[in-house]
């Protein structure tokens, strides 16, 4: 229990936690993140550096050391080959790893329950379920990323399957809590089919949903990390598993606000599960198209230019030509500006990232709700890569599967300029009617390279 950890640990608790407390809070800022993960960081060195001197572990701290050192070591070399467009596989995967240390917390407690009481091994096998859970389902969202699962793999009578793995899920959980002595073989069994249940749960939802589900299952792996907690007895683990469940819950709150859905339907309605394709758009005639030059003189002699950033920028890595070629138009006097959908990309917060890498400044970016009223104030959007957040069907069309999400207003504008590579649809799979809209003119090709063409046309203007 807590009163026989030395003082000096539980200080070291009492400061992680803190710090972890001072982190998120300058999170909260653009321009304070940088130092809130560096606080925060500290506080898991902090936590993390405590445990050695923990007396329930000093019998295993060569084993310790060696995991230690193997994980942290694949860690570095695997992030620092991780380009910013690539972040979000990233966080799926390690919200993954962090969901099946929870669970394997939870599993050995199982294993040595004569040492625990009922309380203690009801939470235990609730933080085994949630971190099987997270694990299953941010690893296969890491998969949908990668473009190794589609709509199309869902097989039908899932329901059925995923009501028959519940049941019994709940079942080997009420066994296990209930159990005076250990049953490996129960709890292999409870560990598979509570993995094949995340898996269930995950395989409906739209790709299009993906950034709020993957916030969704980080807020489950700090509920699970904060059950462990309560197991051990562990203070540092109470808190930061609380504050990530706690963060993470609201963001997936927002996010779901922001497309104007309950997180119910966002998990089982089958929202876009039309299959994986490329949009007919027959002849290129029925898309008015433009050029560089005549695109790059629309938007030197605007009053004001808004750039709409998607994952076609991201897959491009066109954000460090954009953040150039605003430099440009700032020095003819242009007012330039992003704007930003809460969904844009494959994560919460993905293209301010990007944009932010790119040294784009903070007042410069603009979210949905203060930009969207201004549209029609704009001289020239310049959409680059998005699809579904700029769909104007979302809004007009009760038919698409779109509909009563919000929508950035860009076809308000005077002039729309779409950055597309291909014929390809949006992320739900949904044509996008903006393409179509009188406003709209269409400069093919993959976005680093058009958006070069209008820095060299723009510089060939003067």
């Amino acid at each position: 229990m807590i009163d026989s950890v030395p003082l000096g640990v539980q200080l070291a608790w009492f400061l992680a936690t803190l710090s972890f407390v001072i982190g998120l809070r300058r999170l909260s800022s653009p321009t304070r993140a940088r130092t809130g993960i560096w606080v925060a960081g500290f506080g898991m060195a902090l936590a993390v550096a405590s445990m050695f001197f923990h007396p329930d572990l000093r019998n295993n701290l060569p084993l310790i050391i060696v995991a230690m050192s193997l994980g942290g070591g694949l860690a570095l070399l695997h992030a620092k080959q991780i380009d910013m467009t690539r972040i979000p596989q990233m966080i799926a995967l390690y919200n993954a790893l962090g969901g099946v240390s929870a669970a394997g917390i939870a599993m050995l407690v199982l294993l040595h329950v004569s040492e625990y009481g009922p309380a203690a091994k009801s939470l235990a096998v609730l933080g085994g379920l949630i971190g099987c859970i997270a694990f299953a389902g941010s690893f296969f969202a890491f998969l949908r990323l990668r473009g190794h699962f589609s709509r199309r793999d869902a097989f039908a009578k899932r329901q059925v399957a995923y009501l028959a793995n519940g049941s019994l899920v709940l079942l080997l959980g009420l066994i296990l809590a209930t159990s005076a002595t250990a049953h490996p073989v129960l709890l292999l069994l409870f560990i598979a089919l509570a993995i094949t249940f995340g898996l269930l749960m995950t395989m409906p939802t739209s790709a299009a949903d993906m950034p709020v589900l993957i916030s969704l299952y980080n807020a489950l792996t700090g509920l699970a990390v904060a059950l462990d907690g309560f197991v051990l007895a562990n203070p540092a683990m109470m808190v930061a598993g609380t504050i990530v469940f706690a963060a993470g819950s609201l963001l997936t709150r927002l996010m779901a606000r922001a497309v104007n859905r309950r997180l119910s339907e966002i998990m089982y309605s089958g929202f876009g599960l039309a299959e994986d394709g490329l949009a007919d758009y027959g002849d290129r005639d029925h898309v008015n198209t433009i050029d560089a030059r005549d695109a790059a003189v629309d938007m030197a002699y605007a009053g004001r230019v808004v750039i709409v950033p998607g994952y076609g920028m991201a897959t491009a890595q066109a954000q460090h030509k954009l953040r150039e070629l605003t430099q440009l138009l700032d020095e003819r006097g242009v007012d330039t500006g992003f704007a930003i959908h809460p969904v844009a990309g494959r994560m919460p917060g993905h293209m301010n990232v990007l944009l932010a890498e790119a040294g784009v400044p903070y007042e410069k970016i603009h979210d949905l709700s203060d930009i969207n009223a201004e549209f029609a104030q704009v001289d020239v959007v310049l959409v680059v890569g998005a699809n579904d957040i700029v769909n104007p069907a979302a809004r007009d069309n009760a038919e698409s599967p779109l509909f009563g999400m919000p929508v950035l207003d860009v076809d308000r504008s005077k002039r729309v300029i779409v950055l597309k590579r291909g014929d390809g649809t949006g992320y739900a799979g949904v044509e996008n009617e903006l393409l179509f809209a009188p406003v709209t003119r269409v400069l093919f090709g993959d976005a680093r390279e058009s958006v070069q063409e209008l820095i060299m046309a723009i510089k060939g203007l003067d």
